[in-house]
């Protein structure tokens, strides 16, 4: 498969040099940022194959507070994931997947690595954390790149893999309709059908399969919108008391976002929620930009937490009218 060269794209880092040192270990931890989505957890499990496959000895980590999982990700097989340390953290080599800030990580032994830390990603904002890094902003999605290190591995794409690959690439791309997508994304995409990926299936999981708690949740959203920042943000909050009255939870809220980001003239969308089980903050920020003109990955780090020029997201203990108050400070 040809693309434009990685090195005309504005990676920081080097690929050839992730793929040698995977070459050159025998046992990996592989983790992902908090409150996964199908980037992260597509790009845990297609790394995961292709180590298995190399013949690698190779483990995922996830803290035990990101379950249960999104309905829209229950389908993926992480059923054998760990949730403490192994014993055996200081042979193995950390990747980092999808993760644009080590500060972010709850978890300190993560913080403190095993043998050495490599950070491959695709956030703009990514700190360069670890001993080694790979950070392309221009790929489409962590899925994507970890595709590009199979093929410089010359490692098996099976169909498991490229389904995990495909739920990445699928969702952070907003099904290939953000700008992130570009020609070589589609090309990724069509090796990865090639590879036996069941879209209508994978999409059907995704995009089509909701529980009735959590129509109850998105009306709850949607009956508490309102506009700030004379029509620039249009936010919503969603409370403890929706969860328990909808009979709904934390992981329901995933995809809510993207039924206020059309919402026309406005420039920023964000749902506020509160976190009951996920976190130590008491309130969790998702954040979308309704185009190119509002970089939201600043709002969420003046929050402390980071993302995507058009996606991003934060926690924090402050009110909602504090969150309305600062957002509105950075919109101007």
């Amino acid at each position: 498969m040809t693309g434009s060269p990685r090195e005309q794209r504005s990676a920081r880092g080097d690929l050839g040099a992730v793929a040698d040192m995977i070459r050159e270990n025998d046992k990996f931890l592989l983790t992902t940022h908090e409150g996964p989505d199908g980037d992260a957890l597509g790009s845990l499990m297609a790394t995961q194959g292709m180590l298995e496959s190399l013949g690698k000895d190779s483990v995922m980590f996830l803290a035990a507070k990101e379950f249960p999982l999104p309905t829209e990700y229950r389908h993926m097989a992480l059923e054998n994931v760990f949730h403490e340390a192994p014993a055996d953290l200081s042979d193995r080599v950390v990747i980092f997947l999808d993760c644009g800030n080590i500060d972010r990580m709850p978890v300190d032994f993560l913080r403190e690595g095993g043998r050495m830390v490599a950070n491959i990603d695709h956030h703009h904002d990514n700190t360069g954390f670890g001993d080694l890094h790979y950070v392309d902003p221009e790929a489409s999605s962590t899925a994507e790149i970890v595709f590009d290190l199979i093929e410089r591995l010359d490692a098996r794409l099976d169909p498991e893999i490229a389904r995990a690959l495909y739920v990445g690439i699928v969702t952070d791309t907003g099904k290939f309709m953000y700008d992130s997508t570009s020609p070589r994304t589609h090309r990724v995409a069509a090796a990865l059908l090639d590879a036996g990926v069941d879209v209508d299936d994978v999409n059907s999981r995704l995009f089509e399969s909701m529980p009735l708690e959590k129509v109850a949740l998105l009306g709850r959203a949607l009956e508490s919108l309102r506009t700030e920042c004379g029509g620039k943000l249009i936010i919503t909050y969603i409370t403890e008391s929706d969860y328990r009255e909808t009979g709904s939870g934390e992981e329901m809220t995933e995809g809510i976002i993207d039924q206020l980001r059309s919402v026309e003239g406005v420039r920023v969308a964000a749902v506020v929620k509160d976190q009951v089980t996920r976190g130590e903050a008491a309130r969790r920020i998702s954040l979308r930009a309704a185009d190119g003109s509002t970089d939201v990955s600043k709002i969420a780090r003046s929050f402390g937490g980071g993302g995507h020029v058009r996606a991003a997201g934060c926690s924090t203990d402050l009110t909602m009218e504090e969150i309305v108050s600062r957002i509105c400070d950075e919109l101007g």
